[in-house]
């Protein structure tokens, strides 16, 4: 599980360290940074698949993804990210897992305007213990192996690559494998298009699919998965007919291709195809795969899934979501009151209201130490 994030120096993230649980929503309104709380938690999986500075380049590099707040002249300009895992919520073993990015030396091998790595840290908690499982400094890279000795890396590694995601030796560093499996697990959905063109609505290859793809491609074979793999649609159906009552999800046998439709009480004898669904209809089916697939990763992400959705479809995602997190750990951010308010009351969660405070995000409660004012253990 993940059990806190932090960043510093990411766009309106100045310095922020707060607790995540297996439910996690934040609400805020347009402007107050809660897509950059997102998508720092993206650039940290990224950090896991190599593609960290590969990122930050397409935001606009360091110029556009930097801290635009007040800062001091000769403070370094770094990007810090970072999480910390744990096998069970309030386990007394813990990982943590930090990489920092900054502007390129005259001297490095690199193009003029990519953002670098700095730093990059692996530590492992335990019993009052901090042992460096990975310690990375510009180019010099150390790591723990199996049996725990430390042992200098000799590697090419180019500034703009994270040694997390180069060192994959299972065997010889096992700890590094399951931070980075754990990390590339994660899902995020925040990119299901509901156009004509979208993907959601076109049939899709038959093939065998427990996990929703992050752009909802292979929702039918994941709808397929389910009723004719597995055989156990009845969450599914619940889902669907908590949503719109008296519906019905069609997925027919597959042939090369999967596909799917919908019945509506009003014809029950026409069943409409995904082409012909409304955006909210097609955007609340692409969720519930998204959320009961056969196979859940360990981590999902919602950026706004109320997009699109009528008022009336709010409580019953609310309880999709709150069903979901029994298999996996969820994290959203909304700008929807009722959604957060359904899901606290669904959920026994309290959302963490986003402000911005003198132009830096944060969260009302959120103490200097990374906890929230009132929280228990």
């Amino acid at each position: 599980m993940v059990r806190e994030v932090h960043a510093a120096g990411y766009r309106s993230l100045r310095a922020i360290r707060f607790p995540v649980d297996r439910l996690t929503v934040f609400l805020g309104a347009n402007g107050v940074g809660k897509t950059n709380l997102y998508r720092a938690l993206q650039l940290i999986q990224a950090a896991a698949a190599g593609t960290l500075s590969y990122e930050l380049a397409g935001e606009g590099g360091m110029d556009s993804a930097y801290w635009a707040g007040e800062r001091r002249p000769k403070d370094p300009v770094r990007i810090t990210l970072g999480a910390e895992f744990s096998p069970t919520a309030g386990g007394a073993r813990s990982y943590g897992y930090e990489v920092a990015v900054g502007l390129r030396h005259p001297t490095a091998a690199a193009l003029p305007f990519e953002p670098l790595v700095k730093e990059e840290t692996l530590t492992f908690h335990h019993a009052g213990r901090a042992i460096k499982l990975l310690e990375r400094h510009g180019p010099q890279v150390a790591a723990r192996d199996e049996a725990g000795k430390r042992v200098e890396i000799e590697t090419e590694l180019l500034a703009s690559e994270t040694a997390l995601a180069s060192l994959q030796d299972p065997v010889g560093f096992p700890d590094l494998h399951l931070i980075r499996r754990t990390m590339l697990d994660w899902r995020f959905y925040h990119e299901m298009r509901t156009d004509s063109a979208s993907p959601l609505r076109a049939p899709c290859l038959a093939v065998t699919s427990p996990t929703l793809a992050s752009d909802g491609s292979n929702l039918a074979a994941v709808f397929a998965t389910l009723v004719h793999i597995r055989e156990d649609r009845s969450d599914l159906d619940r889902a669907i007919d908590d949503a719109f009552p008296g519906a019905r999800l069609v997925v027919p046998p597959p042939g090369r291709d999967a596909a799917f439709g919908m019945i509506f009480p009003d014809y029950p004898k026409r069943v409409f195809e995904a082409a012909e669904l409304s955006d909210g209809t097609l955007r609340y089916l692409a969720l519930a795969g998204a959320l009961l697939a056969y196979r859940l990763p360990g981590f999902i992400a919602l950026n706004e899934p109320e997009t699109s959705l009528h008022p009336d479809l709010l409580e019953p995602l609310a309880r999709l979501i709150v069903r979901s997190a029994e298999r996996s750990q969820v994290w959203l951010v909304t700008h929807s009151q009722v959604l957060a308010v359904a899901l606290a009351e669904h959920g026994s969660i309290a959302p963490r209201t986003v402000i911005k405070r003198k132009g830096e995000t944060w969260m009302e409660g959120l103490r200097l130490a990374g906890d929230f004012a009132g929280r228990e253990d």
